[in-house]
């Protein structure tokens, strides 16, 4: 059975902004934080790698009841029995991936314009990444910025979950807050705190005072 979104905050690895701790480390400190919805991205490592260390997330997430998705790797998803994947523009198609993956498997794509959100309704998504909301260094090759305006239209107009990303720091949050997305992605901000627990608690409870 597909597992349901938790609402709310939507934290990503970043071992090269982790200060030296590596991903399971800073999972494990998420989680004692609070994250219920974690992505895993990693695009340095070999596939073994990543699947190692998603192996020993898979089984924190089950330990924590916390939702998880890997991005890109629809073969270690479900490997490792995740609860979903994360496509970017330039993966595979949401029908084939769903082919490949199931019913069960939540599928998500970033997206970055109102045609881009549309098709991903359309094709099946069940959730869309909006952004980057403000310029961002986490990811090569990232798009410019599509400010509020792309925010406040997916909102309005999109049915499915939307993931507010891109340049989000606790000093900017409330600003996305008042768009009211279902998710709000921080992830140099978490992943570089020297207490990411209580980094991630108070990121928890500006995003729950403010909707």
């Amino acid at each position: 059975m597909k597992k349901n979104l938790p609402q709310g905050l939507y934290a990503i690895t970043a071992e090269d902004f982790s200060k030296g701790r590596d991903n399971i480390e800073v999972v494990k400190a998420m989680l004692d934080g609070g994250v219920k919805l974690l992505q895993y991205r990693d695009k340095e490592k070999s596939k073994l790698d990543k699947f190692r260390q998603c192996e020993k997330i898979r089984a924190l997430t089950k330990e924590y009841d916390a939702c998880f998705i890997v991005n890109d790797d629809i073969d270690i998803a479900l490997s490792v029995e995740s609860d979903g994947i994360h496509l970017g523009q330039g993966d595979l198609p949401i029908q084939k991936a769903r082919a490949i993956a199931g019913a069960d498997m939540i599928i998500g794509l970033s997206t970055h314009s109102p045609q881009q959100a549309n098709e991903a309704v359309q094709n099946g998504a069940d959730y869309i990444g909006v952004g980057p909301i403000f310029k961002t260094f986490t990811k090569k090759d990232v798009v410019d910025p599509v400010g509020f305006e792309y925010l406040d239209f997916c909102v309005k107009n999109i049915r499915i979950p939307k993931i507010a990303i891109g340049g989000v720091k606790i000093s900017n949050l409330e600003s996305i807050c008042k768009y009211r997305p279902e998710n709000i992605c921080l992830v140099t901000e978490i992943a570089g705190a020297d207490d990411i627990a209580k980094t991630v608690s108070q990121i928890i409870k500006i995003i729950g005072d403010n909707n």
